[in-house]
């Protein structure tokens, strides 16, 4: 156990740079995806922009999304792990901690609105998804907030 608590310290700059490069890129395809729902709900179903946005919402979904996801939540369970990191006597922590379960939230529902386009069986309007697609920047503000600052 020292010698992952020495890893962790020794490397805690590497690590806090990885978690925010995820997470960044892992919030630009949760604000990307819903402005893609957007403009594929004004499609017609079958059509070739239909067929193209599903090709774009499936490869950012898989290819960067799930990914910087995981790595994201990879990262930051090394520095919940990183003696000195987080002091679990504050709140700040656990108001960040359920504002990325929110996000996780979203990232599964995004998943769900991605099959119903894929599948044509899409029934939400593109108002919807601009709601949608301004929700994650909240949560964002909020982290952020909470990590740099620490209000309570």
């Amino acid at each position: 156990m020292e010698a992952l608590d020495n890893f962790l310290i020794g490397n805690y700059l590497w690590i806090k740079s990885f978690h925010v490069i995820s997470v960044i890129a892992w919030m630009a395809g949760i604000l990307y995806l819903p402005r893609l729902f957007v403009y594929h709900s004004t499609v017609k179903k079958n059509s070739d922009s239909s067929e193209m946005l599903k090709t774009m919402e499936y490869r950012l979904q898989k290819f960067i999304m799930a990914p910087a996801m995981i790595s994201s939540i990879f990262f930051g369970m090394l520095l919940l792990k990183t003696k000195g990191v987080v002091d679990w006597q504050s709140v700040w922590i656990f108001i960040k901690l359920f504002s990325v379960l929110c996000l996780l939230f979203i990232h599964h529902k995004l998943s769900i609105y991605r099959k119903d386009f894929f599948n044509d069986i899409n029934i939400k309007s593109k108002n919807f998804y601009k709601i949608i697609n301004e929700i994650p920047t909240l949560f964002l503000i909020i982290i952020i907030i909470m990590v740099y600052v620490k209000p309570f």
